[in-house]
């Protein structure tokens, strides 16, 4: 960024130096000098607000100019033809044909770009192929990809179409990286490293995404805005972004429900085996987890604590956070057990 910086101001110095020596349209030497750097400020500023287009948009802008400009020409030529004598009106009708219509084309041709197929002219326009549909693209957000169980998910094919990265996520998770805070810096290393993982995969499709919204400062809202202009969904973690989604019309797809969907299904009655890690809060009670996370609660266990046992399944409660088991141990089942045991 510093060495952008170096770049405009060299540029700014030099223009007015060019200035201040060839003096155009009669100017003394410093009122040249200032112009010129007036000249190389407005550049400045319309490079930077190039920079925020898309590179479709941005193609289609130039396109469209270049029409314009020929059909302009032509026009032009018709009018010189047609009012010969005429030396006042007929060069401002051809200048002001000439601004009008590269305006319009300039206008017409970036609002168009994004809607034309530039992925079928090869990587250049992206990383889209020419067969993915528009409805195929998936946003990811910031949380999704410091998860980075997309990564895995991905990796099985059950992710289709395009996956985009919006480049303000990149910048944030770059700001993570480089933050003070281990933690957090940790957290921003290793979203990295699952776009890294992402990016090297050969059956999937990334695109980085340019379109920025400078009127919109939280990151959670350009995402939103993101999705409704390029009409897809957005991938996530985060249960507040996905409520805000859902109220602003935009799907989201939530990997924390698809882990709740994928758990194994447990019915009341059923015998289960845990091993109970902890005693829980109500009297009597003892904690077990199963392998994805599942917290299971179990009456009379506070005595089988670090032991494996058998308990049958009494409720299963379904929570935003997850899914909850609630069991029951039987010390006398498991006594007659041991005693059926000993005896063989």
């Amino acid at each position: 960024m510093t060495d952008l910086l170096i770049v405009r101001l060299v540029f700014v110095a030099a223009l007015a130096a060019a200035a201040f020596v060839l003096q155009p349209a009669g100017l003394a030497p410093w009122p040249a000098a200032a112009a010129g750097a007036l000249a190389a400020g407005l550049i400045v500023a319309f490079e930077l607000r190039v920079r925020r287009l898309s590179l479709p948009r941005l193609f289609g802008a130039v396109a469209g100019s270049i029409l314009a400009i020929l059909g302009a020409y032509l026009m032009a030529l018709v009018l010189g033809q047609a009012f010969p004598g005429n030396r006042d009106t007929v060069p401002f009708l051809q200048v002001m044909l000439l601004l009008w219509m590269t305006y319009c084309g300039m206008v017409v041709g970036a609002h168009q770009g994004e809607r034309l197929n530039w992925g079928a002219c090869g990587t250049l326009f992206g990383n889209e192929p020419p067969a993915a549909k528009t409805d195929d693209r998936k946003i990811l957000d910031t949380s999704v990809i410091i998860d980075g169980r997309i990564a895995d998910i991905a990796a099985t094919g059950f992710l289709e179409g395009t996956l985009v990265i919006p480049a303000f996520v990149l910048r944030e998770l770059q700001q993570v990286a480089d933050s003070a805070d281990s933690n957090k810096r940790n957290r921003g290393r290793r979203g990295l490293d699952i776009l890294s993982r992402i990016q090297k995969n050969p059956d999937l499709h990334i695109r980085i995404a340019e379109e920025d919204f400078p009127q919109v400062r939280d990151v959670d809202m350009k995402l939103l805005e993101l999705a409704k202009h390029l009409h897809c969904k957005v991938v996530t973690n985060d249960f507040n972004l996905n409520k805000v989604a859902q109220i602003h019309g935009v799907e989201v797809l939530n990997i924390n429900e698809l882990a709740n969907s994928l758990r194994p299904v447990v019915l009341p009655g059923e015998v289960m085996k845990v091993f109970i890690l902890k005693e829980g809060k109500e009297h009597n009670q003892g904690i077990a987890y199963l392998d994805d996370g599942t917290m299971v609660v179990v009456d009379n266990a506070r005595k089988m604590i670090s032991k494996t046992i058998e308990i049958s399944v009494t409720s299963v409660l379904q929570t935003t956070a997850g899914k909850m088991i609630f069991g029951r141990f039987d010390e006398r089942v498991h006594s007659a057990e041991k005693v059926q045991a000993a005896l063989h």
